[in-house]
């Protein structure tokens, strides 16, 4: 008989709100390699809840967790700002096309409004459009609450617990770590972020090509500062975004998406230089000073849309993986959504509007 009913892998957002869902039905073992829950992903958010971030075919999972957010004290008000120069003209037409049906807040501002909203903002960045419902999220604050919620329901949570060896058992499977601890679970739960492909492997799945993608963030110290409390600003091309932060800094980041082996990502001294460079054409500053910068991985799968789901080829082995950036603002409604499809019980009203169809790791094939 096994220990377990699930053995979850990986302790990082991901891994913590499944294991609080699944826990009041079942008894589930969350495995985490590091030392501390999140060390990776999780603890290197930009921390922002954006609507239309992710695309389209991920703002029902982010609106479902809205409310979640917002009443448990997660979420901050902060507001977007999506800016072009007038060449981006168009391509702010076709963002607004984009996500026309999805529900999200959008205003369109008239040139040269931008700079009301960031006086820093050089006037060549005359076209925006406003996006009200952006915020802060307390990531900490958020983890932790799953991973209390998880605790309280049962789930036993070990650290250091870096899995070397996946073996069917029977029915079940037998989990053996690098130091020679041994665990049974009837199931796995793969929410192993970057390391999602590298453990299906082991346990004989066939990977989907998850993807882990290096985004360098900076902290900076300008002056001028930008105004404290300003809305969150992304480039309409992808290639910038910035918001101040207390004490007079702002953090950057150059959006890039340097595909990477799964590892403890560092920040990249070019990806910094490119930034520096970009950011000095976008706002006007007389000084600008790092304070530190760091790095983070952000993993995909090929059509940028979370798995989530049975694999169709391994029993007893479940997808929940490939929540790239958007993983913590749609954490709620991804989790609900991943246990209810884990234990095949109805969906509820958070779950209901959305298509759990699409996400399940049968569409590769």
């Amino acid at each position: 008989m096994a220990d377990y009913d699930v053995a979850i892998i990986g302790a990082g957002i991901a891994g913590a709100s499944l294991a609080a869902e699944i826990a009041p039905h079942a008894r589930v073992l969350l495995l985490e390699a590091e030392d501390l829950p999140g060390y990776h992903t999780t603890g290197r958010s930009a921390a922002f809840w954006e609507e239309c971030y992710g695309g389209p075919e991920i703002v029902p999972l982010t609106r479902a967790s809205a409310a979640h957010l917002r009443d448990g004290g997660f979420l901050a008000p902060r507001g977007a700002l999506y800016v072009g120069r007038q060449e981006d003209a168009a391509a702010l037409d076709a963002f607004e096309a984009r996500f026309a049906e999805t529900g999200a807040h959008l205003e369109r501002l008239a040139p040269g409004q931008a700079q009301q909203q960031v006086p820093l903002l050089r006037p060549e960045w005359c076209e925006a459009i406003w996006q009200p419902q952006c915020a802060d999220i307390d990531v900490a604050a958020l983890h932790q609450h799953y991973l209390r919620a998880a605790k309280a329901a049962g789930v036993v949570l070990v650290t250091r617990a870096r899995i070397e060896t996946v073996e069917r058992d029977g029915k079940g499977w037998l989990l053996r770590s690098a130091d020679g601890r041994e665990w049974r679970a009837a199931a796995i739960a793969n929410a192993a972020g970057a390391w999602a492909d590298t453990f299906a492997e082991l346990a004989g799945a066939r990977a989907l090509g998850v993807q882990p993608l290096q985004r360098t963030m900076l902290q900076l110290k300008t002056e001028p500062a930008l105004p404290r409390g300003g809305p969150l600003t992304l480039d309409i091309s992808g290639k910038f975004y910035f918001k101040p932060e207390s004490g007079g800094s702002m953090w950057f980041s150059p959006h890039d998406e340097t595909p990477m082996p799964p590892c403890d990502a560092a920040p990249d001294e070019l990806a910094v230089a490119e930034g520096l460079d970009r950011l000095e054409k976008v706002i006007d500053l007389k000084t600008l000073k790092v304070e530190r910068t760091w790095a983070g991985l952000r993993s995909f799968a090929p059509d940028r849309k979370p798995v989530i789901g049975w694999d169709a080829r391994v029993p007893g082995f479940f997808w929940f993986a490939g929540q790239g950036g958007f993983g913590i603002q749609t954490a709620p409604a991804t989790a609900r959504l991943g246990s209810q499809v884990f234990l095949d019980i109805p969906r509820d009203a958070m779950t209901d509007p959305l298509d759990a169809e699409g996400f399940a790791p049968a569409r590769f094939g």
